[in-house]
């Protein structure tokens, strides 16, 4: 039991401690630390380390300008284009896919952009297509972001492309597909696509400047031969006035009905484990076996496209006379190439079918993969076509570099080489610096040019027979002799296209009343085709109009040959029936002529 002495003393105690605490409070409350201690009070301890952090660490504003001026990284990118060039850039560390995307098709002046994409290889050297709503070095995880610019969605009908640059590069991807080898032709099919190109390229043909063998440096075709390039020629020589526009949408209309056009390749083995190739197109899902189509699922039967590890399942719809659903099975060769698949079908799916994409699914309680196409259909980027309101876009089809075979006098591939269109563009300014040039100069010329074409021309000089020999010589070894025959035709087409271009500019200073004598005879020719329908057989009638203009006197009988000769070599498969040359001086009414008939054989 306490005594009333001792409550009283602990009464006293009390109320010192308390006067004590009320005290250091007062204190504390006229100090600047009663927030700290009151809030050390109120929170556990181990907390305490975050409050004097807070002292420690600068406000924003307090922060150096220094840091909150700094630069974003960078990381250095290199695309391969179409063309074979190389686009190199920097993009931000953490740019999406759609940053890099809209940088390169703004350097190759592209609007119609949907059609593209960017591809990259993984550590399994698989392609893979670059995400545009993903960031790029979460795709990319190892090595230097190195890619390729390609066509992602092919056309089905490439007519509706608006503009002939978007036709251009799907040209060159097309170009690409046939000398890999994913896009398969026959003889005639390469022959009229490698045709169009050459028309496409060099512009039409030019006797005096394409040599016999002026298409030998281009590549059409993965195994190259010369009755190909023969054929190429031949149907080359008739495109006179087709424009490099026209060409190209010729050559789209051919290859789009290739059976393998737009067709993305996926190796796989069926239910049996036999190996067969999945096909993915605009139109649906292919099933290849020996290079055969052995099925296809239109995108309308296929219900459901899922994958689970290194399977791939279709669900497709019933038949007519079917009740239930069914579901084919495909094994790939890991996840990730089931996982590629599964997103290039559900990518081409939603570009061609659906009007607008999907969302992707919100929520973390979503089953399955939230990956969708983010990118706009086909029917949204037709609407955004058509908008499109700019001038046609200029821009170079020159001999793109990857579709060349140039070739130096050793044989190896030179990075040198023009070929003769390009000569013809660089000599131009060239030529017109003898405009203004006194007469008595010009003449010189005139006879210089003259005396030089000529010696050129001659079958007989001694340069020709020295060719002659070389070229007939069999030792299959290269002599440095043998070597330079093909560099040398080289610069004889050169030489002679400058001299052209020199018989038209004096031949104008002459139109413009100069009295420069032309004394070099000019020769052009033209072709008209008529058919008639006689006892129900078709027939062709060609006829070949040859003029010779010049002051030079005209050998009769060598003029008869050379048009007969043409009319053979230009129409194979059908006959002379008649040739008429006639000649008339200055006071005729019609010009110089030679005329050769061509008609079918009987």
């Amino acid at each position: 039991m306490t005594t009333e002495k001792g409550l009283a003393g602990e009464m006293k105690t009390a109320m010192e401690g308390d006067a004590r605490r009320t005290n250091q409070v007062g204190t504390l409350w006229n100090s600047k630390q009663l927030g700290r201690v009151l809030f050390s009070l109120q929170v556990p301890e181990d907390h305490g380390d975050m409050d004097d952090s807070s002292e420690k660490t600068p406000s924003k504003a307090s922060k150096s300008p220094q840091k909150s001026t700094k630069r974003p990284k960078t990381v250095p990118v290199k695309v391969t284009l179409l063309d074979g060039s190389d686009y190199e850039t920097a993009v931000e560390k953490f740019a999406k896919g759609q940053t890099l995307l809209d940088m390169v098709c703004g350097h190759l002046n592209l609007l119609e952009r949907d059609y593209f994409g960017l591809t990259f290889q993984d550590t399994d050297n698989a392609k893979n297509w670059l995400d545009p709503s993903k960031e790029i070095k979460k795709q990319i995880r190892v090595g230097s972001w190195i890619l390729g610019f390609s066509v992602k969605f092919y056309p089905p009908d490439p007519s509706v492309l608006i503009e002939d640059i978007t036709r251009y590069y799907l040209c060159l991807q097309l170009r690409d597909d046939i000398l890999s080898g994913r896009l398969p032709c026959s003889f005639v099919t390469h022959a009229l696509l490698g045709s169009y190109t050459v028309q496409a390229e060099l512009g039409d043909y030019e006797p005096e400047e394409h040599g016999p063998d002026y298409v030998s440096d281009f590549h059409f075709a993965p195994n190259q031969t010369r009755e190909l390039e023969e054929r190429v020629m031949e149907l080359h020589r008739n495109y006179r006035g087709m424009t490099p526009a026209e060409a190209e949408v010729n050559f789209l209309e051919n290859a789009k009905k290739l059976s393998m056009y737009g067709v993305d390749l996926h190796h796989a083995k069926d239910s049996e484990g036999i190996d067969i190739m999945l096909g993915v197109s605009a139109n649906g899902l292919l099933i290849y076996r020996d290079r055969l189509r052995i099925n296809r699922f239109a995108w309308p039967k296929i219900l459901k496209i899922s994958y689970k590890r290194s399977n791939f399942y279709i669900k497709i719809r019933p038949g007519e006379y079917e009740q239930f659903e069914s579901t084919i099975g495909f094994k790939l060769p890991n996840h990730r190439a089931s996982k590629r698949l599964w997103k290039v079908c559900i990518e081409h799916h939603t570009f061609f079918r659906l009007v607008s994409p999907e969302p992707p699914p919100k929520g973390f309680l979503v089953i399955g993969s939230k990956f969708r196409y983010s990118g706009r259909t086909q029917a949204q980027t037709r609407q955004a076509s058509a908008l499109i309101d700019r001038p046609a876009p200029q821009f170079d089809r020159s001999v793109s570099k990857r579709y060349m075979l140039p070739r130096s006098i050793d044989g190896g591939k030179s990075p040198d080489y023009i070929p003769p269109s390009t000569w013809r563009l660089m000599f131009t300014d060239l030529c017109c610096m003898f405009l203004d040039k006194p007469e008595d100069v010009l003449q010189k010329h005139q006879a210089s040019i003259n005396e030089l074409k000529r010696a050129l021309r001659q079958p007989n000089s001694k340069m020709a027979q020295r060719e002659k020999r070389l070229s007939s010589a069999t030792p299959p070894e290269r002599t440095p002799e043998r070597k330079s025959v093909r560099m040398r035709s080289y610069f004889q087409v050169l030489i002679l296209t400058v001299l052209h271009y020199l018989p038209f500019i004096l031949l104008g200073r002459e139109a413009s009343g100069s009295p420069i004598l032309v004394t070099e005879n000019v020769t052009s020719a033209t072709t008209h085709v008529t058919k008639t329908v006689k006892g129900g057989y078709s027939e062709t009638r060609i006829e070949k109009r040859i003029i010779i203009t010049g002051d030079d006197d005209v050998d009769q009988e060598q003029a008869l040959a050379i048009a007969i000769q043409e009319a053979k070599q230009q129409h194979p498969d059908m006959q002379v029936t008649k040739a008429v040359v006639v000649r008339e001086t200055e006071s005729s009414t019609e010009d110089r002529q030679g005329a050769s008939e061509v008609r079918p054989p009987s």
